[in-house]
């Protein structure tokens, strides 16, 4: 048993998706989140960088919150620093792409899955690579939608009249014909609603984070890390951005006071 929390890392506010429903799952786990809101958009970063920031983080989410394990809930990272990653730190690490590509494979009933994402995260051919290793009959149909994340950091994925952006971005995506689509990229379930809509009902959207979770729960398990005690449990949640835009989205998607703290890329820098 162990009452340390679990790590949480993300260029922005898209992490919460994954944060969300391990508060929901996991809950008597404690929970630390970092969103990098000051270096985003990770997708546009190159790989050195990536995994330059990715260390930064994790070294300040265990020297100050001595975390027990770290979620990379951003997937551009975790298609560049998840095994850079595994290599530096002493305590497990685990990513969205891996889940989020046995989800795909275990929906789809016409081998044809498409991949929207940041640029950074389709350049790194990360999900076809690990759908082929699953099942190499799968055909894969990988986007970047950089203009997604912006729109999701800026609020605006209330905004219905942003719609036809989001028709746009995916009218090549609706193309090929697909079945199931991955939302790779942790901003994106949160405008699930104008996706759906884009794609139309017949495409099952894949959430990683749902298959992360589990996995989260698997390995607090199998390393006997849970946290078996019932007491109230904390959540503390870091931004390197404008803390005030980080709180209002945080508090509308989880549903909870997030009260985050700004912390300096200075501060980040020095670790």
């Amino acid at each position: 048993m162990s009452k340390k929390a679990i790590g949480f890392m993300d260029s922005g506010v898209g992490g919460l998706t994954v944060a969300k429903l391990a508060m929901k799952e996991l809950q008597s786990e404690n929970i630390a989140y970092l969103g990098d809101e000051a270096r985003l958009p990770y997708g546009e970063k190159t790989k050195e960088e990536i995994q330059q920031y990715s260390l930064q983080i994790a070294n300040f989410l265990i020297k100050k919150e001595d975390i027990k394990m770290l979620v990379i809930a951003c997937n551009t990272a975790t298609s560049y620093a998840l095994d850079y990653l595994k290599k530096q730190l002493l305590i497990p690490v685990i990513g969205v792409v891996n889940p989020g590509s046995i989800a795909a494979v275990n929906s789809t009933k016409t081998n044809r899955i498409g991949l929207i994402a940041t640029n950074g995260t389709v350049k790194s051919g990360a999900y076809e690579k690990e759908i082929n290793k699953i099942n190499n009959n799968v055909k894969v149909f990988s986007q970047g939608c950089p203009r997604f994340v912006p729109m999701v950091e800026n609020q605006e994925y209330k905004d219905m009249g942003k719609q036809e952006i989001v028709n746009d971005d995916l009218s090549t995506i609706n193309s090929h014909n697909i079945d199931t689509l991955i939302l790779g990229c942790t901003h994106f379930p949160i405008m699930r609603e104008m996706i759906q809509k884009s794609v139309g009902d017949s495409v099952k959207l894949i959430d990683p984070g749902y298959e992360t979770v589990k996995q989260i729960k698997t390995v607090l398990q199998q390393q006997h890390l849970e946290n078996n005690e019932k007491r109230d449990t904390i959540y503390s949640f870091y931004t390197t951005g404008d803390t005030d835009k980080f709180n209002q989205v945080a508090n509308e998607w989880l549903d909870y006071e997030a009260h985050a703290k700004h912390i300096a890329i200075k501060e980040l820098e020095e670790l």
